[in-house]
């Protein structure tokens, strides 16, 4: 699929250079990718004919499409996708070819000996435009080898540099916030270590993040989801659990954790955990949070930049309105799930020993929901991910009461000791919460799965394009869902004038030759190019 977008690319470049060669003439331009920042002669790049060099990358590319695309049908996934005429099939077909449970013998047929279908692991497929085409290459064995090297290699990073305040402590030797403390202004003093661990917090899970695109997921959904939930056990670790607890690393944590001869040798004041001056900090934490995060997700810095330096690095026009066109990029549910849950968390963890918290959480909540609106509307193009993915947001939200039960639970014994009948109800209620989720969690395993809404509408749509294409044509034919590398069509770009509408808002696939089509390219980058700016303004 990247051999087929960037043939493409080729060809709309070797199209557009075709048209405005015949008006203006020859049109040399620079291939290095530093061209445009350094415009001058004096860097030493050369020229070459644009539209030979797009015409040679798109033959190279089309002859390196090809030959992928002719080794395809050798490479087998074990994966098939199954279309049946209704829900009723689909069920009797997921109920005989499910796996045997409690050794149920499964639904025997004159081809099982053949088929082998008592192997077989039957599940609902997802919908076409959630699944990432490109990762189904990548399973079995493979795909859980890649999974487990990569989760240990994070863990691992992450072991020795989990909080912030490792990176605090090494700025404080070269003591770069000397000058900032010499003020002696309590707003600066105060607000000035939140704000760096807002600053470090929203860096560090990032690594979290770009995680899960090196693990291959075949569902942009599970790979929401997964991202989630690494995203918010780092940052409850990172910003809840380690520094109430004075720690600054889960080096430090399993130590005190395991280590029975720690505590005589180190010096750890828990008393000082739940003292005003702690809660003071996380409520400086959701303050930040609220007002700077909210203003920069608004600004989207990060997407602006890769933004202007993919513009820099384009060689030429069609390059640049191909940047333009495909700025937006999908919203991230699992990133952004993980914080809010993180900040929830906080509030409702300090929200008995530390009040104040409440309202300031409440302003996040209510900032956060403008913000994410505006951006899903606004901002970032339409995705449709599984409902089970804002179900498990929802699920692990039932995390932050818990961690509240703990840490009253915490408060309980340090203040008023092991044997007071408050610290015991506390105890006691925590254990029916661990007790009603983990129940809750194995009830939500044992039911059976079944397809969601969106999923049943397209199959529906499918019958009805079935039923259509079966009473036209001669001989019946099944309408499948084949993406668009594997169209026969999509081969022969040299020779097509139909694909000129690659890109295009319209198709133009009746225009007479291709060079009526080149003339028209540059207006046709226009117009796609107005409405995605006209969607992120």
């Amino acid at each position: 699929m990247k051999l087929d977008t960037e043939r493409r690319q080729a060809m709309k470049g070797r199209l557009y250079f075709a048209g405005r060669s015949q008006k203006e003439g020859r049109i040399m331009i620079k291939t290095h990718p530093c061209a445009r920042i350094c415009p001058c002669d004096c860097c030493g790049f050369q020229k070459v004919d644009a539209e030979q060099y797009y015409a040679e990358m798109e033959e190279k590319l089309t002859d390196e499409f090809t030959a992928e695309r002719n080794r395809i049908p050798l490479k087998r996934l074990g994966t098939a996708f199954v279309t049946f005429q209704d829900e009723r099939m689909t069920a009797v077909i997921i109920q005989d070819c499910s796996r045997p449970r409690c050794r149920r013998a499964p639904q025997q047929s004159s081809v099982t000996p053949i088929l082998h279908s008592h192997q077989w692991g039957v599940r609902y497929a997802p919908a076409p435009n959630d699944v990432i085409w490109e990762n189904l290459a990548v399973s079995g064995p493979v795909w859980w080898v890649r999974l487990v090297a990569l989760n240990l290699a994070l863990f691992i990073l992450l072991f020795f540099l989990t909080t912030p305040a490792v990176v605090v402590s090494t700025m404080d030797r070269f003591n770069v916030t000397h000058p900032v403390e010499s003020l002696q202004n309590p707003v600066i003093t105060q607000f000035l270590p939140t704000l760096l661990l807002w600053m470090f917090s929203v860096c560090l899970p990032f690594l979290v993040y770009y995680s899960a695109f090196l693990e291959c997921h075949w569902t942009r959904s599970n790979e929401n989801q997964l991202t989630m939930h690494k995203c918010y056990l780092f940052l409850v670790f990172m910003v809840i659990i380690l520094p109430s607890l004075g720690l600054t690393s889960l080096d430090l944590f399993f130590r005190w954790l395991f280590d029975i001869h720690f505590l005589d040798s180190a010096n750890l004041k828990f008393q000082c955990v739940f003292l005003p001056n702690n809660g003071a900090f996380f409520v400086n934490y959701v303050i930040t949070a609220s007002l700077i995060g909210t203003a920069m997700e608004l600004l989207r810095i990060p997407g602006l930049t890769v933004y202007a330096t993919r513009l820099c690095l384009a060689k030429s026009v069609p390059e640049r309105l191909h940047v333009k066109r495909s700025q937006a990029y999908e919203f991230q549910f699992g990133l952004e799930y993980a914080w809010t849950t993180c900040v929830f968390s906080v509030v409702m963890t300090y929200s008995i020993t530390c009040p104040i918290i409440a309202p300031f959480g409440l302003l996040y909540l209510l900032l956060k929901h403008m913000t994410d609106r505006y951006n899903i509307y606004y901002a970032y193009i339409p995705t449709k991910l599984s409902p089970s993915l804002h179900a498990a947001a929802a699920r692990q939200l039932l995390a932050a009461p818990i961690l509240c039960i703990f840490w009253l639970l915490f408060f309980s014994v340090l203040r008023l000791g092991s044997t007071h009948p408050v610290t015991l109800f506390t105890f006691a209620s925590l254990l029916c919460c661990l007790l009603f989720s983990i129940f809750g969690l194995c009830l939500r395993k044992l039911r059976p799965k079944r397809p969601s809404s969106y999923q049943m509408s397209e199959q529906g749509e499918g019958i009805i394009q079935d039923t259509e294409s079966s009473s036209i044509s001669s001989t019946q034919q099944s309408t499948v869902f084949v993406a668009t590398v594997l169209q026969e069509h999509e081969l022969s770009p040299l020779a097509s004038p139909a694909h000129l509408s690659y890109g295009a808002l319209e198709t133009r696939a009746d225009s007479p030759t291709e060079t009526s089509e080149a003339e028209n390219l540059q207006d046709t980058y226009v117009k796609g190019t107005c409405s995605s700016e006209e969607r992120s303004p």
